[in-house]
């Protein structure tokens, strides 16, 4: 029976490879469409008259007419569709709506998520995952088991929003799932909608021991916390003794480069895969479409018109931005959407690179507040997540999770970047790591390198080892544990390290 299931969704999946093909094929026409869908959809909203989407008939005029924006000048709407306004950013009442952390800032987002949102970008973007991964797997058997979800928590019934439902992109998506698939979920939606994240990792833990478990997704940091539970409870030394035919390992939200190595540990057996998606609150926007490669593919028939700030116009008020004719591989640029879900022209805070322009493919590579330039060297967080696998790999030793930010220039002394690093396996020397690390940041940053030449400029980076639990007890200090928390990797200003830092003082 499960390997009809499978034979069946083998050929279901080809539908969604034939959709991929012909955006491939035509991706301007297809970004255009987008556009005009977007437009027609949303034209006698509150926006759409203000703006008069109706009489918008070229890319220009709806770059002229229509100013970038962050969440703030769309939160006050925002708020308004949460208590049951409608007609607003888009036609109709809107019910769901994704709490977004970014980086752990003080104040939440609240990105809606029309119906066509749901339907036409997340549950797309899902289906292009799936098909994805059955097109890279040598033998794919994902239904024939079960998969565990690593999802947030979901709010209903709040006073304040009555009739909203409000939760992690997560959780809003699978409490929507379709029932003909929550079978091959694992545990249960009671289980996995627990607000609760600690508890929820327990009990997942428990309740999935016995299963036949063939895919996990989720944020890398907290599925390592799963993964050391199942390893406490059972005894057993890596995951593939727990779940011998576990095939795939689906990531987002945080690069996955420094955590290549321990995940390895955890999957010593060859036939397992790790594959990368992007998928945001505000959208499912690419998948890595050949596991040869760790770029992915962006996804252009999702609902999503997108246009690309360089990182020249960064801190511009009006900037300019290039369409997706108009991109160069190897350049940064930040990402702005206009989405089936109400947000227009909307500056998402993620930079992004190209690596192909045909297929349009890309890496992404911090966020536009995720960088240090204290001293003109563009530090990205691309660069430190593989500085940072090369010095690890170099030392055997495996990380948890960092971050970094500026020492300042004073009267006394030169500046530089500050270190916080809580290794799962520390190195025995750390000041030799921290040579061997500055000298890798220079190797893939030539700003970097230049800077600290001589050491005229900066000196070497100052480091930090943490002890184990030091960034799980700043995120639960912050009120920010949950599947889709992140600790922020780079800072060009000091607050975060110096919280961290008292903790391991």
């Amino acid at each position: 029976m499960n390997s009809l299931i499978n034979a069946i969704w083998s050929q279901y999946l080809k539908v969604h490879q034939g959709q991929i093909e012909s955006f491939i094929e035509k991706p301007h026409e297809t970004q255009t469409a987008q556009l005009k869908t977007i437009l027609k959809t949303a034209r006698n909203t509150e926006w759409g008259l203000r703006y008069q989407f109706d009489s918008i008939t070229t890319k220009e005029e709806w770059q002229q007419r229509v100013p970038i924006r962050e969440y703030d000048l769309f939160k006050n709407d925002i708020n308004r569709m949460m208590q049951g306004e409608t007609d607003i950013l888009w036609p109709g009442r809107v019910k769901y709506f994704a709490k977004s952390s970014g980086t752990t800032a003080d104040k939440s987002k609240f990105i809606p998520i029309t119906n066509e949102n749901h339907k036409d970008c997340h549950t797309k973007g899902s289906w292009r995952l799936v098909a994805k991964l059955y097109e890279n797997l040598e033998n794919p058997k994902i239904v024939e088991g079960k998969s565990i979800l690593l999802v947030g928590s979901l709010n209903k019934d709040l006073k304040e929003y009555p009739g909203s439902i409000i939760g992690d992109v997560s959780a809003v998506i699978l409490q929507r799932t379709s029932k003909f698939a929550l079978p091959f979920i694992s545990p249960s939606l009671d289980i996995n909608l627990i607000p609760n994240f600690e508890e929820k990792l327990e009990l997942i833990a428990i309740n999935c021991l016995n299963e036949d478990i063939r895919m996990i997704a989720g944020t890398p940091t907290w599925a390592m916390v799963l993964f050391k539970k199942l390893l406490e409870i059972t005894g057993k030394k890596n995951i593939q003794e727990i779940w011998p035919n576990i095939q795939a390992f689906v990531h987002g939200a945080v690069s996955f480069v420094p955590y290549r190595k321990p995940f390895e540990t955890f999957f010593p057996n060859p036939g397992m895969s790790f594959m990368e998606t992007y998928n945001a609150s505000e959208g499912y926007f690419a998948v890595q479409n050949d596991f040869g490669h760790d770029d992915m593919l962006l996804l252009l028939d999702n609902g999503v018109y997108y246009e690309f700030i360089p990182m020249s116009e960064w801190e511009k008020e009006f900037p300019e931005t290039k369409l997706l004719h108009e991109v160069e591989v190897g350049k940064n640029y930040a990402m702005v959407i206009t989405t089936n879900s109400g947000l227009y022209r909307y500056k998402i805070g993620d930079t992004i690179q190209f690596t192909s322009t045909s297929p349009y493919k890309i890496k992404i590579t911090g966020r536009v507040k995720q960088f240090i330039n204290v001293f003109g060297e563009e530090l990205m967080v691309a660069n430190t997540d593989e500085a940072l696998a090369k010095t690890s790999k170099e030392f055997n030793v495996l990380v948890r999770d960092y971050t970094a930010a500026p020492i300042f220039l004073n009267t006394t002394s030169k500046g530089g970047h500050e270190w916080v690093i809580e290794f799962e396996k520390p190195p025995e020397d750390a000041e030799a790591f921290a040579n061997v690390l500055d000298d890798n940041l220079k190797k893939l940053n030539s700003d970097y390198e230049a800077k600290r030449y001589k050491g005229l400029a900066m000196e070497r980076l100052k480091l930090h080892i943490a002890p184990s639990g030091t960034f799980m007890k700043w995120l639960k200090n912050r009120n920010k544990i949950g599947a889709q928390q992140k600790v922020p990797r780079l800072s060009n200003e000091r607050n975060n390290i110096e919280e961290i830092i008292k903790l391991i003082s």
